[in-house]
C-alpha cells in the first residue's frame, strides 16, 4: 500500500531506490566524501545512509555511482542536510533537501530506469 503524503508529511511521493552515491560537502568535495547509500529520493530530497555524521544545515552534493562510474549527468545534485540520525551499528541517516532545479524532473526519470 502506498503512503499517503496527508500521513507522512510529504510534498511529493518518494522513489524507493537502493543505490550508491558518493557524499561530499558542497563546497570542499576534495576534503571529505564517502560513499553512502540512497534509500529513497524525490525532487524534494532524499534519505541516506551513511558512516559518518553530518551536520544540519550543512551544504552536500550526492552523485548516484555505479561500480565507480558516474551514471547521471555531469553535475552532482545539491541539498542540504536536514537531519542525521545514529543508528545500530556506526550508521548514519541522513535526510537531505534538495533546491528546485529545471534537471531534477530528468533526473528523476533517468533513476526510475535504474530501478529494477
Amino acid at each position: 500500500m502506498a503512503l499517503d503524503s496527508r500521513f507522512t508529511g510529504r510534498e511529493e511521493k518518494r522513489l524507493p531506490v537502493v543505490m550508491e552515491a558518493k557524499l561530499a560537502p558542497a563546497e570542499r568535495a576534495s576534503e571529505r566524501q564517502e560513499r553512502a547509500q540512497v534509500e529513497n529520493i524525490s525532487a524534494l530530497g532524499a534519505r541516506l545512509c551513511a558512516s559518518s555524521p553530518w551536520q544540519p544545515g550543512e551544504q552536500v552534493e550526492i552523485a548516484p555511482v555505479l561500480g565507480k562510474q558516474l551514471v547521471i549527468g555531469d553535475q552532482p545534485l545539491r541539498g542540504e542536510v536536514v537531519y542525521c540520525q545514529k543508528q545500530a551499528e556506526g550508521r548514519f541517516v541522513v535526510g537531505l533537501k534538495f533546491r528546485r532545479s529545471p534537471g531534477m524532473s530528468s533526473m528523476l526519470e533517468k533513476l526510475k530506469g535504474l530501478i529494477r
